[in-house]
C-alpha cells in the first residue's frame, strides 16, 4: 500500500510528501463531466457506484496518494431535515433556511447509518476498489460553515444573514452549532467504522468572522466536532481557510493529526505558528498557480515542498482545484511533488535555513 499519507500525518520521515488536491474528483476531469452528463450531482452523491467511479478518477487518471470520497458538506443539513437543492449555476440552497428557536428544535438528530448510509455505503465501495492502493479520506463541513449555509440558505460573499444570528441571537447559534457539532463528529467516525483511514474537517467559510466571533462561535464547536472523530482512531485534518492567524489556537483546541494551510500564508508562518503542537501541515500552492505554465507549476511547487520541509508535510493546494483547470497543468503538480526526493543534502540544507539549496 501506498502509505506515505498516513507515515506523514504521523510526522514521520518520508523521502517525499504525499500528495493530493481538495475537489480533486471534479470538472476539471472531462471523465468526470462524462458522468455529469449523465446524472445531477446530488444524484450522484446519493448513489455510491457513482460517488465510487468518479472518488477513483483522479488516482487512475492523475496519480494522487490518496483518494477523498465524493460528496458534498451540506449531506448533514439535508439529514437533519432540510431540504437541499443544487441546481447548475445557481448552486446549493435550502429553501427553508433557519430563522427561529423553533426551526433549531426541528432538526432532527443524525444517524450517520440511516440517514447517511448511502455515503458510507460509497465508503465501503470505494475501500473495496481502491484494495490498499491509496488510503481513502472521508470529510464533512465544520459546525460554522454549515450552519452559515443553513441560515443564509445559500453561499454567500458576506454571510450577513447568519452574522446577524450572532450578534442578535447568540444563545439561538449556540443551539445551532452544538446539534451540529455533534452531527459532525458523529458522521465521521461513522466514516472511518465504514473504511476512511483518514478525515477532513472543512471549515471553509471561517474566514468570514473576525477573530473574537471565530473563537466564540466557530471555534469551540470545530474542536468538538474534530476530537470526537478522534476518537474513531484516524489521523484527523483541519483546514479553516482564511483564519490562518489562529493556526496555533485550532491547533491546540482541536487536537488535530493535520492543520490546512490556505495559500495566504506562507509555510515558514504556519511552521512557526504551530510549532509547538507536533501537528503535520497540509496544503498549500495557490489553485490559480496551476494556470502557470507545466515548467512554472514545477518550480512553485518545489519551493513550496522545500519551505515546508522534510517532516509532517502533506502537499496539497491552499483551497480547491478550479473546474476550469487542465488536466495535464493538475498532472505537473502531481509529478513535480512525486518526483521530489529529501536528500541527506537537502535535509542539511533545510536544518541550515538554506532553502535556495533545497531546491537545488
Amino acid at each position: 500500500m501506498n502509505d506515505l499519507l498516513l507515515r506523514a500525518l504521523r510526522r514521520e520521515s518520508v523521502s517525499r510528501p504525499p500528495v493530493w488536491m481538495m475537489r480533486q474528483a471534479g470538472r476539471y476531469l472531462p471523465e468526470y463531466r462524462a458522468v455529469r452528463a449523465q446524472s445531477d450531482f446530488l444524484t450522484m452523491c446519493r448513489t455510491p457506484e457513482l460517488a465510487t467511479e468518479v472518488t477513483l478518477q483522479p488516482v487512475d487518471l492523475i496519480g494522487v496518494d490518496a483518494a477523498i470520497i465524493f460528496s458534498d458538506i451540506l449531506v448533514v443539513p439535508e439529514a437533519m431535515g432540510m431540504h437541499l437543492t443544487l441546481d447548475e449555476g445557481v448552486g446549493p440552497q435550502f429553501p427553508s433556511p433557519i430563522r427561529t428557536d423553533a426551526d433549531i428544535r426541528a432538526l432532527r438528530p443524525v444517524e450517520p447509518r440511516e440517514q447517511l448510509a448511502y455515503m458510507l455505503n460509497a465508503l465501503r465501495m470505494t475501500s473495496h476498489a481502491l484494495n490498499d492502493r491509496v488510503p481513502l479520506i472521508g470529510f464533512a463541513g465544520a459546525p460554522w460553515t454549515l450552519a452559515a449555509y443553513m441560515v443564509e440558505g445559500k453561499g454567500t460573499k458576506q454571510f450577513a444573514v447568519a452574522k446577524r444570528m450572532l450578534y442578535e441571537a447568540p444563545e439561538r447559534a449556540h443551539a445551532l452549532l452544538d446539534k451540529l457539532a455533534t452531527a459532525v463528529g458523529d458522521f465521521l467516525v461513522a466514516q472511518v467504522e465504514a473504511g476512511a483511514q483518514v478525515v477532513q474537517l472543512f471549515d471553509s467559510w471561517a474566514g468570514a468572522l473576525g477573530p473574537q466571533e471565530f473563537r466564540t462561535f466557530a471555534l469551540p464547536y470545530l474542536a468538538k466536532a474534530a476530537r470526537r472523530a478522534r476518537e474513531a482512531g484516524a489521523p484527523v485534518i483541519v483546514f479553516a481557510p482564511g483564519a490562518a492567524w489562529a493556526l496555533s489556537e485550532i491547533a491546540a483546541v482541536t487536537a488535530a493529526d493535520a492543520i490546512g494551510v490556505d495559500w495566504h500564508t506562507t509555510p515558514i508562518a504556519a511552521r512557526q505558528r504551530t510549532a509547538p503542537f507536533n501537528v503535520a501541515l497540509q496544503g498549500n500552492l495557490d489553485p490559480c498557480a496551476l494556470y502557470a505554465s507545466p515548467a512554472e507549476i514545477r518550480t512553485r511547487t518545489r519551493e513550496m515542498i522545500a519551505a515546508f520541509g522534510p517532516t509532517g508535510h502533506v502537499a496539497n493546494l491552499g483551497h480547491g482545484i478550479l473546474p476550469d483547470m487542465r488536466p495535464d497543468h493538475a498532472r505537473a503538480f502531481i509529478d513535480a511533488v512525486r518526483e521530489w526526493e529529501w536528500t541527506d543534502e537537502r535535509i542539511a540544507a533545510w536544518n541550515a535555513g538554506d532553502l535556495a539549496g533545497v531546491t537545488r
